[in-house]
């Protein structure tokens, strides 16, 4: 499972700040290692290397603010609030969602998701994933609806990327080191 979340991380183009990061700075002319530093460097903001544990953090406050799993509406009220500010960090974002480069899906995510569905299966986190999905199906209609978009918006892997981690026991500090080890 580690090794296709590995896979599925490194398989990226150069729209992303950490590949950017590294053609920017490679340009220079400087050495491997700086390069190397800076692209990681950039793996530390919320919006790049981060998100999954972002993600990680969300799921932890609807567990909170909405213990009912399958009440949809309270679902639904929350990711209005998420995206008005209201919730959670006040970002007005939903993390996970959205992806600059794919808008009908990302397929890194429709991969992971699926390992994800079988891992929680495995081990007895099925319900969780259950949830998973249902925010992630709450929130294309949400953002669409709320923002006025026209064109789809799809979950990106980050979505589901800090799940399974935590279902394979990885602490939260080392979500973005391995996202850093998959890049290089």
């Amino acid at each position: 499972m580690l090794d296709v979340a590995l896979v599925l991380h490194a398989e990226r183009g150069g729209g992303n700040y950490s590949t950017f990061t590294n053609h920017v700075v490679t340009s220079s002319g400087t050495d491997t290692y700086s390069a190397t530093a800076a692209s990681i460097a950039s793996l530390k903001g919320p919006r790049h290397g981060g998100v999954n544990l972002k993600v990680q953090q969300m799921f932890e406050d609807i567990r909170r603010r909405c213990p009912d799993y399958e009440d949809e509406a309270a679902l639904r009220t929350y990711l209005e609030g998420l995206l008005d500010k209201k919730e959670f960090d006040h970002a007005g974002l939903i993390y996970g969602m959205g992806h600059a480069v794919y808008s009908l899906s990302d397929p890194r995510e429709i991969i992971l998701k699926e390992y994800a569905r079988r891992l929680s299966e495995a081990k007895g986190y099925a319900r969780e994933f259950r949830l998973y999905d249902r925010v992630e199906r709450l929130a294309k209609e949400t953002i669409a609806r709320k923002r006025h978009l026209f064109k789809p918006i799809c979950a990106n892997v980050d979505f589901y990327s800090g799940f399974v981690y935590s279902m394979l026991g990885i602490p939260e500090e080392l979500y973005t080191p391995i996202f850093a080890i998959s890049r290089i």
